[in-house]
């Protein structure tokens, strides 16, 4: 696909990382980076699992990560969540599993009963505040922390299952408006800020767009699950309807697309976005989810325009100097990492007249991860400890070495360790 040598950087960090003793750890303590699949063990065991599925690494540094992961006691109900405890866990062991199969079934069946189990306590919990009127908290249906990244999971390992469907019936439930003091508010309106605590700058809540953290997870999970046969009544509608939402508030500058990160409840009064700078295109909050989830969407829906559409603002985002400026930082989550992931997932699935513009611009979104003629280990050394919770997979060098793997044409398409970021 390309001369740069990209799976190389992927070697390189996991060397580095080859060890679970010897690795940097967050500042919040190791019991914490144990269990966390954001920036601690469990996305570096998914980096050496990948490694060795593609007969770069050896099989045992994928265990010794999963091992020093799970040698105490695993969080699970209300301290829990996709990306802590039981489920952040389960992700890695079941990523591990696939490529060995055989292996770690006792400890995957234990956690997929508990994992069950919150999934539809906190289900009920849902359905409870839904009839009593009251708005959402983010982390209620968000893939980071609530139902949407339960959803990913199940819809991985146990995708007949009624715990999955239940999740999917709230989730379109979710998607129904809710009317507030004589104010129709969509189904997801939440009261808080985007951090998910009470904020002034937001009076009146928001809704929020991304992926990571708003209606967007949502869509690709519906997407995903429609695309797989779920039979879940309402899930087209409530795919159609958060498409809409997303239509209503793209705007369009010089023919470039794109999506607030949120609307607040002014501008939803106002039926108009405040003005702001060009906004990164990102993973987390920005066009690159915005528009995968869409063009998810439109394979469920059959619908090639909106396809079409899609596929024009990722490419567009990914050669925009300006959206591309506020980018500055090389990780998955909100970095060039994370742009390139998304491009090589899209391309998977474009239409004939996009895939080859979209794999054309991953070398150059990978170029800027380790430029030409860097020093590597240099390059890695940054990795390990620019960011501040740990060289994991949103923020650090071991989700880079996966996004570069995933856009690297050598390696076969088919991984499952992104499920959590419901790019695939």
């Amino acid at each position: 696909m390309t001369p740069y040598p990209a799976p190389d950087l992927a070697d390189r960090i996991g060397t580095r990382l080859a060890h679970p003793e010897t690795a940097p750890v967050g500042p919040r303590g190791k019991d914490w980076w144990r269990q966390s699949l954001a920036h601690g063990m469990p996305g570096i065991a998914l980096l050496h699992i990948e490694l060795a599925a593609a007969g770069r690494g050896p099989w045992q540094r994928a265990h010794d990560w999963l091992a020093a992961a799970t040698r105490a006691p695993v969080t699970s109900g209300d301290d829990s969540h996709p990306y802590y405890g039981a489920p952040a866990i389960a992700h890695a062991l079941a990523c591990a599993a696939d490529r060995n199969p055989g292996c770690y079934q006792r400890a995957l069946e234990a956690l997929d009963r508990q994992i069950a189990a919150d999934a539809r306590r906190r289900i009920a919990a849902a359905h409870r505040r839904i009839d009593s009127g009251r708005l959402p908290a983010l982390a209620e249906f968000d893939a980071l922390q609530g139902l949407t990244g339960y959803g990913a999971y199940l819809l991985r390992r146990d995708p007949g299952s009624d715990v999955l469907r239940a999740v999917l019936d709230y989730l379109v439930r979710l998607t129904d408006p809710v009317v507030l003091q004589g104010e129709t508010l969509p189904g997801w309106w939440t009261p808080s800020g985007p951090s998910g605590r009470p904020d002034d700058r937001f009076p009146g809540g928001h809704a929020n767009s991304s992926l990571a953290h708003g209606i967007t997870g949502v869509l690709s999970l519906l997407s995903l699950a429609a695309r797989r046969g779920a039979p879940v009544g309402g899930l087209p509608d409530a795919i159609r309807t958060i498409c809409a939402w997303l239509d209503h508030w793209r705007t369009e500058t010089e023919d470039r697309p794109t999506w607030p990160y949120w609307v607040t409840r002014s501008e939803l009064r106002a039926d108009c976005l405040a003005p702001s700078g060009p906004l990164r295109p990102s993973w987390c909050y920005g066009t690159a989810g915005l528009a995968r989830a869409q063009q998810l969407a439109a394979l469920a829906l059959g619908d090639t325009e909106r396809r079409a559409a899609a596929e024009k603002a990722l490419v567009s985002a990914f050669t925009d100097p300006a959206q591309l400026a506020a980018t500055t930082d090389v990780s998955l989550c909100h970095g060039f990492a994370g742009l390139a992931h998304v491009a090589a997932r899209a391309a998977d699935d474009a239409l004939p007249a996009t895939v080859g513009r979209l794999r054309a611009l991953i070398p150059a979104l990978l170029a800027v991860v380790n430029p030409p003629g860097s020093d590597a280990e240099q390059v890695i050394t940054e990795l390990m400890h620019a960011a501040d919770r740990g060289p994991g997979l949103l923020d650090g060098a071991a989700g880079v070495a996966l996004a570069v793997l995933t856009a690297d044409a050598a390696i076969p398409p088919e991984l499952a360790w992104d499920s959590c970021l419901l790019t695939s």
